[in-house]
């Protein structure tokens, strides 16, 4: 049936300057916060370190601050620096988690006061705490960010799917995130781990790569050896618009892949069928791409409104368009289900999910996965990688 896409009209920009002014505001003002929180309460909070100290301490994290502001700006801009985004998300990943901790830590501040403790060994001991358990967050997140993903399966019952398609294994790829950080032996170690899943289909649903691909085509030559049954699919996320959308989506196509570019392909298995579409991310259409953007009714144009579809796409907020278009299961990434902790509840402000199964409608379900490999920082802390093996079985009786 026709719906009008949302995505399709996107709103009138803003006046640029002014939206250029409110994002500089608004990243002078994290920059700030980060850095000026845990100076204060490590630093300036009842400590009372040597002044020699404190102005170490005042210095450290004032041109911390500067040199992060600059490297961002060189890795991240258009001059895209690899050496300068390797430091400058490193250190954004320490300085999140250390402003984290320092704000966490006022908890054992309190239960020391509570116990009689005064300053300045109170304030020590709290600011030794958060600076302890930062490091061995850092320690840890750092591995598991590294580390190639472990396998997260998933039985989905889909009660249209027919018996013949009963046990279908899907792996899921999303958000590699190729980038400043060379991963090539990462990426061939997560295609080792998929070829022995033994899938039916194994999808890559975006943000594959931070840059050009021929920026990252080492990283993301192992790909090609991806082993499936019927098929490998992949759509665009939205990091693949930050460099070159219809790049990737040629490159895919040149490593024998599926590029669904608002459209499907049908699998069949002892004689029953399943629609696999694909829609390109939300952000497409803003991107400049001519012919780029969300576009359910193109993906499933000419497909059997009696079979199944198992959809493609790579935010979980574009489950709406799904229930819409009566998809069976929609699969996406883009969450990395947090990656940092807390930050998990603030991409719960934008997104619907943060991972796993969920229902939405009557017919559509949900999967997102966490992301296989990570962006920006290379720490993920409370929130694993994943390739995801999806076993899709039928709610009708076999035959």
């Amino acid at each position: 049936m026709p719906v009008t896409e949302a995505e399709l009209v996107p709103e009138p920009p803003p006046h640029r300057p002014r939206r250029q002014r409110r994002t500089a505001l608004t990243l002078a003002t994290m920059v700030l916060l980060l850095f000026g929180v845990p100076c204060g309460l490590l630093v300036f909070t009842g400590q009372s370190w040597p002044a020699w100290l404190q102005g170490l301490g005042a210095a450290v994290f004032f041109f911390g601050a500067l040199g992060y502001t600059r490297l961002m700006v060189l890795g991240h801009g258009r001059r895209h620096r690899d050496w300068a985004a390797r430091i400058g998300d490193a250190t954004l990943g320490v300085i999140w988690v250390l402003f984290t901790c320092s704000i966490l830590s006022q908890v054992v501040r309190l239960g020391l006061f509570l116990g009689g403790v005064g300053d300045p060994l109170r304030s020590r001991v709290t600011a030794g705490a958060a600076v302890l358990a930062a490091l061995v967050l850092l320690g840890w997140g750092h591995y598991e960010a590294m580390r190639v993903s472990r396998v997260r399966a998933v039985d989905v019952l889909i009660p249209r799917l027919g018996p013949g398609l009963d046990g279908l294994r899907v792996v899921l790829l999303t958000d590699t995130h190729y980038g400043p950080i060379d991963r090539a032996r990462w990426s061939a170690g997560v295609v080792d781990v998929v070829n022995a899943l033994d899938a039916d289909l194994v999808c890559h649903t975006g943000d594959i790569a931070d840059g050009t691909v021929a920026q990252r085509l080492e990283q993301a030559a192992p790909l090609g050896q991806v082993k499936a049954r019927y098929a490998r699919a992949y759509v665009t996320g939205n990091h693949e618009y930050f460099s070159e959308g219809q790049g990737w989506l040629d490159h895919m196509r040149d490593l024998g892949w599926d590029a669904l570019h608002n459209r499907h392909i049908v699998l069949t298995r002892d004689g029953d069928s399943l629609v696999v579409a694909g829609v390109d991310d939300r952000t497409a259409a803003g991107s400049g791409e001519p012919g780029h953007h969300t576009d359910h009714a193109a993906a499933l144009a000419g497909a059997d409104p009696d079979l199944p579809v198992l959809l493609l796409a790579h935010q979980p907020r574009q489950i709406d368009g799904a229930v819409a278009h009566g998809i069976d299961l929609q699969i996406s990434g883009h969450t990395h289900g947090g990656q940092i902790w807390p930050f998990h509840y603030l991409v719960l402000t934008d997104q619907p999910v943060l991972s796993g199964l969920s229902r939405h409608g009557e017919r559509t379900q949900l999967y997102t996965s966490r992301g296989t490999g990570f962006w920006g920082p290379p720490f993920r802390v409370f929130a694993p990688s994943e390739i995801t093996l999806l076993t899709l079985r039928s709610g009708r009786p076999g035959r």
